[in-house]
């Protein structure tokens, strides 16, 4: 095994993982005037954030901060301290600084002018390399040394180095292809540091489609649509938007808004039903006085169509998830339409989801995200216990903390001499 020590007077402080925390980590300690040598299993860097920017990076909201804050729910606590330091605002002055302009779309959430991820993180690597960041790829953190070195796996080479500081940004559990794999998370728990388990979030969830259903609608968007369920606390979840039927079941931006509950209640009772208003522009009672208009010898189809405007995927989930006997009747079927039970029986793999819950435990790292068994030793981004919906939320996160993680790592050098 190979040791690798620090070169220069210089501070000398090791990134481990190059996805958002990570890069503003670097950032913010190479231009401090610090040694930043950072390190990513993967052969690039940033390989999840470029999935992400897939149909424009949504990096932020334009939320309230308050608000903002309350998209995080039980997790806002440990969350706030970060994301008032830097938060939606200071994220897109950054991203200014890079030279990417930002917009608010309409339904409220931030984007650069140039809608291409991989722009940003190529001028985001150029700043870096001129601020002498040193990159290590296809290196695979494999344990601590007794003082806190850490090691790493390229190949059948190990290499311990020698840091001042080390900042660990390495991710939940979801695509695992992309280089979050969690395969930190044995290491960790190894040496007594405590976790969570990693769930499943912003995902999908299947049900038990039909055959013909399934065969026929999969891939096929429903919007406007809301949905409305009660949580474990008993507490209502109403939203309208969008999501998308899958041959598994569903999912898209409508489904994934309520998934942390939704998990939880299928975890808990061993499925979650959700209703779906597939009209929500109508009042019951407008749409029952429109199906009691004659509807002579057509089919409930064609009144459904001549009446409501509903065709294709609407219809088709009406007979899908409605009993027979409830269909004749306009008031029955007005009610029906807008509360359709839908049954979902579990969440899809965490290899899956869009991010994850769970991860290290906040209460093993101080307030300046310290590991508490390793001074010196800071973690950020996904790789903590928190969780948020899509909108800007999770990238904001990741960001947040490894700002936050790099200004506690100078405070802490600065105090170690």
């Amino acid at each position: 095994m190979d040791i690798v020590k620090k070169q220069s007077s210089q501070r000398h402080v090791g990134i481990i993982g190059a996805g958002p925390a990570g890069l503003i980590a670097s950032d913010v300690l190479s231009q401090a005037g610090c040694q930043v040598s950072l390190f990513d299993q993967m052969p690039s860097a940033g390989r999840k954030f470029l999935i992400a920017s897939k149909g424009g990076l949504n990096l932020t909201h334009s939320l309230p901060l308050e608000q903002f804050l309350q998209q995080y729910r039980q997790h806002r606590p440990v969350l706030a301290p970060y994301l008032l330091q830097f938060g939606p605002q200071q994220l897109r002055e950054w991203i200014g600084d890079l030279g990417f302009e930002t917009f608010t779309g309409s339904s409220g959430k931030v984007f650069p002018e140039d809608m291409k991820g991989g722009n940003i993180l190529h001028a985001l690597m150029e700043r870096l390399s001129h601020q002498g960041v040193s990159f290590y790829f296809s290196q695979r953190w494999v344990d601590w040394q007794a003082d806190g070195s850490p090691t790493f796996l390229s190949g059948t080479q190990t290499t311990t180095f020698k840091f001042d500081a080390v900042l660990f940004a390495l991710g939940g559990a979801s695509w695992p292809q992309l280089g979050s794999d969690a395969s930190w998370a044995p290491i960790f728990s190894s040496h007594g540091i405590a976790l969570s388990a990693f769930k499943p979030a912003n995902c999908g969830f299947n049900t038990n489609w039909t055959d013909h259903f399934r065969t026929h609608f999969a891939g096929t968007p429903v919007k406007p649509v809301s949905i409305t369920f009660r949580d474990l606390e008993g507490r209502s979840f109403h939203q309208t938007g969008e999501f998308l039927i899958s041959d598994y079941g569903v999912e898209g931006s409508l489904i994934y808004a309520g998934s942390a509950f939704l998990r939880e209640m299928i975890l808990k009772n061993g499925s979650a039903t959700i209703q779906l208003d597939l009209a929500p522009q109508w009042s019951t009672t407008r749409i029952a006085q429109k199906l009691s208009a004659a509807r002579g010898k057509r089919s409930l189809t064609t009144h459904l169509r001549k009446t409501l405007g509903f065709s294709g995927i609407r219809t088709a989930l009406m007979y899908e998830l409605l009993a027979k006997d409830y269909r004749d009747d306009p008031a029955l079927l007005a009610q029906s339409l807008k509360s359709l039970p839908l049954r979902l029986n579990s969440a899809r793999p965490i290899a899956e989801a869009i991010s994850t819950a769970g991860g290290l435990r906040f209460n093993e790292l101080d307030q300046n995200l310290m590991l508490k068994k390793f001074p010196g030793c800071f973690c950020a981004g996904e790789m903590l216990d928190w969780e948020a919906p899509t909108g800007g939320f999770l990238l904001t996160a990741c960001f947040s903390t490894g700002m936050a993680a790099a200004k506690a790592i100078l405070s802490w050098l600065q105090s170690e001499g």
